[in-house]
């Protein structure tokens, strides 16, 4: 079984975000950044699934040199093979599941697996995008899979509830937390991960279908009000949120 996982290198989730100098994207200085968490849960689930059926896991993403940190994180979690995208154009999301999915027609795998959103933009869009230009089946926000022969058994979630679906192999399936329980790099995993090569692949070049024009900070909260501390406060509470807040 051959499967590709598509990865991004985001910022911590606890980084304090600055705008950078051009206004239209953020200041990386002293930003740390990680492998995308939701990817994690693709990874461990393209792992298992070769662990029983055999095969090859590929993982690759799309970006410049800083991404190598997080697909050698890939690696060192087990996958077989490492593809870079090098590409450092600002990209929106459509642009980057096309050359996403340029590259995966390449290899013809079995299962593509993503994060159900990568949470720099949080659009989750790039998966079923992929799945459209590929022409396949796909199940987002994924919780459980199983496999059998060419059938997928999926649960995912909706709002409300779970919702199980079936669809064909190939497909593409965005990974929910819960899908699984993520491991660990060994040591020894970390270790051969920092000599395993990366293939770099030029990518299809960025068609964007839309551009950031500016990037601003919400609004710092007004500070609160207290009309009363009784029953004679609820007329004036009342117009507030009337006339000022425009609630009711």
């Amino acid at each position: 079984m051959k499967l590709v996982v598509c990865i991004n290198h985001v910022p911590d989730t606890e980084t304090k975000v600055k705008i950078g100098p051009d206004g239209k994207s953020i200041d990386r200085t002293g930003v740390n950044f990680i492998l995308n968490p939701y990817d994690e849960f693709a990874i461990e689930e393209c792992l298992r699934l070769r662990e029983k059926n055999g095969g090859e896991v590929v993982a690759v993403s799309l970006g410049g040199d800083s991404h190598k940190e997080t697909l050698r994180k890939a690696l060192a979690m087990g996958v077989d093979k490492a593809v870079l995208l090098k590409d450092e154009a600002p990209r929106d999301s459509f642009s980057v599941a096309q050359a996403l999915a340029d590259f995966i027609r390449g290899v013809s795998p079995d299962l593509i697996f993503l994060g159900k959103q990568s949470v720099d933009s949080d659009d989750a869009a790039v998966g079923m995008m992929v799945a459209e230009m590929l022409g396949l089946p796909s199940v987002s926000v994924a919780v459980k899979m199983e496999v059998d022969g060419k059938t997928i058994t999926a649960e995912r979630e909706i709002e409300g509830g779970h919702e199980k679906v079936e669809c064909s192999i190939p497909a593409v399936i965005t990974a929910q937390k819960g899908l699984n329980e993520p491991r660990y790099p060994s040591l020894k995993g970390i270790m051969a991960a920092k000599s395993k090569p990366i293939e770099e692949v030029q990518p299809t070049p960025a068609q964007p279908k839309v551009d950031v024009v500016a990037m601003k900070k919400p609004p710092a909260k007004s500070a609160g009000k207290i009309v009363g501390a009784d029953v004679s406060a609820v007329p004036e509470l009342v117009r507030l949120l009337r006339e000022e807040a425009k609630v009711i």
